[in-house]
């Protein structure tokens, strides 16, 4: 028995190394595409940030904007991310929509609470919640449509952001100056370091900023459809019109999709079929701080998964349903990268899989039963191939890190890289899981992500570390 379950574990250790080496081979060189062009666009000049003059937060709007929140169970948020927003920005130009649900009275009194602003809009969902984000913004939306209708005067984009984020004050009139030039733009998340949760809260900044430094650049430069994040992002108001008038035979009429559960990445690959321009921008303001989102990211297993679960099964499996694939090879491609999370997850389960079959036949070994085992020459290179890959990518990943928010993160990056690892293939799982359910009927719902405190009651904008 003993002998025939030592050959079982030789079996399984030699399948899962091929399955995991070939997998990450075939990552590496997507990866290293992408790591070319990035280095390729740095030699020439085109990644450097815009540095924004001194005042620029007080530029005025060319035209009325209008800024969604959708939110539901956010009454220890709402009420300092409004009061924070509209005074970071003060123009006159800006009217606040916040949305809220007829059952959500916490919520809804925080947000009635938050300050006294002629700017800020309470929209409130007759439908009680929590239906889906998508749900709620087309409520906003709606509302939006009549404010116009009853004063005449039509915004000129629409800006989007969650019940926890901490705008910049540049980022209003950075969006607007853009939409002037393009049909929808994107600016960077910044995940705040949160010092009670260094390695799962942590591992956020490491993947926003290797994100939001690299790839969504080498996107932009290559005129690849830009995803929205769903915060900081901007759009015009005859792109949203356009994508509502797509959507017009849908019940519940807006630009959003009720179904959808990452309405946020659908509206940005649906707005570049529709023909219309995107921008990823990254800029700096006069003390160096980077001109993006700040926001407090899942401290915990649980909650984190339960995000990243929404996320892949929205993007990877729930969009590839509704939007298939796109007609240019460099979308597919990007589209491609996107959708890689189920097969992420499922290299990384066989991969940590691995780890455990040789350390049980080592253990074997060491107890003087089995030999071990050949490994061919081209299974070699390949592994070959997978370390120098794994070594190349901790330091992109420490560069990053570590460009953005100090030494010690960037040291923290490499060790939290399995724990991105682990909740990666517990989020790809469930995400799975959560796929076929919806095939089998059941509807989605807005499982979001539960936030105690804003990062404006706890900390302030930094200037880059570099």
């Amino acid at each position: 028995m003993g002998t025939r379950l030592i050959e079982g574990l030789q079996f399984a250790s030699s399948e899962l190394l091929v399955f995991a080496a070939f997998w990450f081979v075939i990552g590496a060189i997507d990866e290293l595409a992408v790591d070319g062009i990035w280095l390729w666009l740095l030699a020439a000049g085109r990644t450097r940030e815009q540095i924004l003059p001194k005042g620029y937060e007080l530029r005025p709007l060319s035209g009325p904007i209008a800024v969604m929140v959708a939110a539901w169970r956010e009454p220890l948020v709402i009420g300092e991310m409004i009061a924070h927003t509209l005074a970071s920005w003060p123009q006159h130009g800006l009217t606040l929509y916040v949305g809220c649900y007829c059952n959500d009275t916490a919520t809804l009194a925080a947000a009635m609470a938050a300050r006294a602003d002629p700017r800020l809009r309470i929209v409130i969902h007759d439908t009680p919640g929590p239906t889906t984000k998508a749900d709620c913004l087309n409520r906003v939306y709606r509302a939006m449509l009549g404010d116009e209708a009853r004063s005449g005067v039509r915004y000129t984009g629409v800006v989007m952001h969650d019940a926890e984020d901490m705008v910049h004050p540049a980022e209003l009139p950075l969006i607007d100056y853009m939409l002037e030039r393009a049909d929808f733009v994107q600016l960077p998340v910044r995940p705040e370091p949160q010092a009670a949760s260094p390695w799962v809260a942590g591992h956020y900044t490491d993947e926003f900023t290797e994100a939001h430094t690299k790839t969504l650049v080498v996107r932009d430069a290559l005129g690849a459809a830009i995803p929205s994040a769903g915060v900081g992002f901007g759009v015009s108001r005859t792109a949203l019109g356009r994508l509502s008038e797509h959507r017009a035979s849908h019940e519940n009429p807006g630009p959003f999709e009720p179904a959808c559960l990452t309405e946020d990445y659908e509206l940005g690959l649906l707005l570049a079929r529709l023909g219309l321009r995107g921008r990823f921008v990254r800029a700096r303001d006069a003390s160096g701080a980077l001109v993006a989102t700040r926001g407090l990211f899942p401290a915990t297993v649980h909650d984190a998964v339960r995000q990243k679960t929404r996320w892949i099964h929205g993007i990877a499996l729930q969009c590839w349903d509704r939007l298939g694939w796109p007609e240019r090879m460099i979308d597919k491609w990007m589209v491609m990268r996107d959708r890689r999370g189920p097969l992420l997850a499922l290299v990384l389960a066989a991969a940590y899989l691995l780890v455990l079959v040789e350390g049980l036949l080592m253990a074997a070994r060491f107890a003087g039963i089995g030999e071990p085992q050949a490994i061919p020459p081209r299974l070699h290179a390949l592994l070959a191939v997978s370390l120098a890959a794994l070594i190349w990518r901790t330091a992109w990943r420490f560069a990053f890190t570590t460009n953005e928010y100090g030494l010690a993160e960037g040291l923290r990056a490499i060790v939290r890289i399995p724990v991105a690892n682990i909740i990666a293939i517990l989020a790809g799982r469930r995400a799975i899981t959560g796929y076929v359910a919806t095939l089998c009927g059941r509807a989605p719902r807005w499982d979001k992500t539960e936030h105690h405190s804003h990062p404006a009651a706890a900390s302030k904008p930094r200037a880059s570390a570099s």
